[in-house]
């Protein structure tokens, strides 16, 4: 985690842990931190909601690897992740 403090310090913003933090690999899925819940699902659609807002992943294939403690990995081709306040 500190690593990430380190990255937005050097990038001039601030780290917001309340919300979803993710990283993408590209064809693969992607490993997304801070979920509280999941508010949608489907295998092009999935919206993963933090403290403070979510994040919409679309794609193709998508489906749900592993939901725990607050993380949750997303296998399939994500094509596009927006944030969702």
């Amino acid at each position: 985690m500190r690593l990430k403090e380190e990255i937005f310090k050097l990038l001039g913003g601030e780290s917001d842990l309340s919300r979803v933090q993710y990283t993408v690999v590209d064809g693969r899925g992607g490993y997304f931190q801070n979920v509280r819940r999941i508010k949608e699902f489907s295998a092009d659609r999935i919206v993963l909601l933090g403290r403070r807002g979510g994040v919409r992943v679309e794609g193709e294939g998508l489906s749900l690897g592993k939901y725990y403690a607050g993380d949750a990995a997303v296998f399939g081709n994500i094509l596009c992740v927006a944030r969702e306040d």
